[in-house]
């Protein structure tokens, strides 16, 4: 099949769901049958729950399997690897079907944007610059720094939608706009430390 008739990623996404009996789903489970278009789909659901109201600290761990993602990539895994532990992990089929259906608005607005061009961007050998990256945005997602859930979770967002469509140009974006969150970041801690030194020393 061409990749221009691919399934759209709103679509994909309701089929992995839809795919899965039982009112408990299973991580693992969501992933296996999508192969390369696992690590788009992983960086969507870890994004999903930043626009969604939840307890605090949500960003520690979805930046640390953010990160975990990152990291495979960098590797050059051909599909991404989850500890058992996360495999494992289960959730309820009417809290997926309700964070799919707050978010598919937004995920059908970008669809609109992104269709496979560039391709080579999305390959594996670049796909070690887009892990690199991850890992760095992972790290800052984890950190309790305020008001960073939003802008990372639309980061995430693209990310994972220029991978599952074969957005090379919008995977550009994505590095693009991830190196300057990074410098932006760098910049504020440090002047952070800077005025701590004159205060403190």
């Amino acid at each position: 099949m061409s990749h221009a008739h691919a399934p759209r990623t709103s679509a994909v996404l309701q089929a992995a769901l839809d795919a899965q009996p039982g009112e408990q789903i299973r991580l693992g489970d969501l992933v296996e049958p999508l192969h390369e278009r696992a690590f788009g789909f992983l960086l969507l659901v870890l994004a999903l729950p930043n626009f969604v109201p939840v307890p605090i600290g949500i960003g520690a761990p979805m930046g640390v399997l953010t990160a975990l993602v990152g990291l495979q990539m960098l590797l050059g895994l051909s599909r991404p690897w989850l500890p058992r532990r996360v495999a494992d992990y289960r959730f309820a089929r009417s809290s997926a079907g309700k964070v799919l259906g707050f978010s598919k608005p937004l995920l059908k607005r970008l669809e609109k944007l992104a269709s496979p061009r560039l391709e080579i961007l999305t390959h594996r050998r670049a796909g070690l610059f887009s892990g690199l990256l991850l890992v760095v945005v992972g790290v800052l997602l984890a950190l309790p720094i305020p008001f960073t859930n939003w802008p990372i979770g639309v980061l995430l967002l693209l990310y994972g939608i220029a991978l599952m469509e074969r957005d090379g140009a919008l995977l550009l974006a994505c590095w693009l706009l991830s190196l300057l969150g990074i410098g932006v970041f760098a910049s504020a801690s440090g002047a952070l430390v800077h005025y701590l030194r004159m205060v403190f020393f």
